[in-house]
């Protein structure tokens, strides 16, 4: 008899505690999750992961003490803490963009289906990045055309084909979708990755994709 594959363990950080209990019953034992605790502001985070063993946060932006933004970037203050996928809804562009900045590694929003919900957690569970295509668009324009926007001499350490990859994940390629296209192998797509993250100091493809776009890459 073989053991149970591991749990993906769950933090849920949410105001609402209605919002809580709907996350509970759809991130379930049998699809591979297990709600391990529950935080009802931003404030309650940090104990929460001194005495728990997490493998992704969902947090919420809108709290009442202490915000979605704030908490995700006191969290990934810590590179071993665990990574953090935020909920949003449409009217919230402003402090998406602020999670991202922050480290969230990903978003869904709200009212997205149950199905899409598991795959994005347990995508930004196990170390890659979901960026909700419903509202990534917009939000990602919002950076183009920011007056803050800097020039892509930021990019000047990366080779020509490194840019290429960059400006693909930008454009939400995925590596395989950046292989085909480039007519190489995806084991090279990932080595071209992993060396822009080094060179621009970057911790996940979300970060990457909002520099691109911040720096007018594309």
């Amino acid at each position: 008899m073989t053991d149970a594959p591991d749990l993906l363990r769950v933090l849920l950080v949410d105001d609402q505690e209605l919002v809580r209990s709907g996350l509970s019953r759809i991130l379930r034992r049998r699809d591979g999750f297990e709600v391990v605790g529950e935080c009802s502001d931003g404030d309650e985070v940090a104990a929460a992961l001194s005495r728990l063993a997490v493998d992704v946060v969902v947090m919420d932006l809108r709290m009442k003490r202490v915000d979605g933004i704030t908490a995700t970037r006191d969290l990934r203050s810590d590179p071993a803490a665990p990574p953090v996928i935020v909920l949003t809804t449409f009217d919230d562009d402003e402090m998406l963009s602020g999670a991202l900045r922050a480290g969230a590694a990903g978003f869904v929003l709200k009212d997205t289906p149950a199905e899409d919900l598991i795959r994005a957690v347990r995508a930004v569970a196990t170390g890659q990045a979901w960026l909700d295509p419903a509202v990534t668009a917009r939000v990602l324009t919002a950076y183009r055309t920011s007056p803050t926007a800097r020039s892509t001499m930021v990019f000047d350490d990366l080779t020509s084909r490194e840019l290429e990859v960059l400006t693909l994940m930008a454009r939400g390629l995925s590596n395989p979708e950046i292989a085909s296209q480039l007519f190489i192998s995806e084991l090279t797509v990932k080595s071209h990755v992993g060396r822009i993250f080094s060179k621009l100091d970057l911790r996940d493809r979300p970060a990457a994709i909002v520099l691109a776009h911040e720096h007018g890459l594309v």
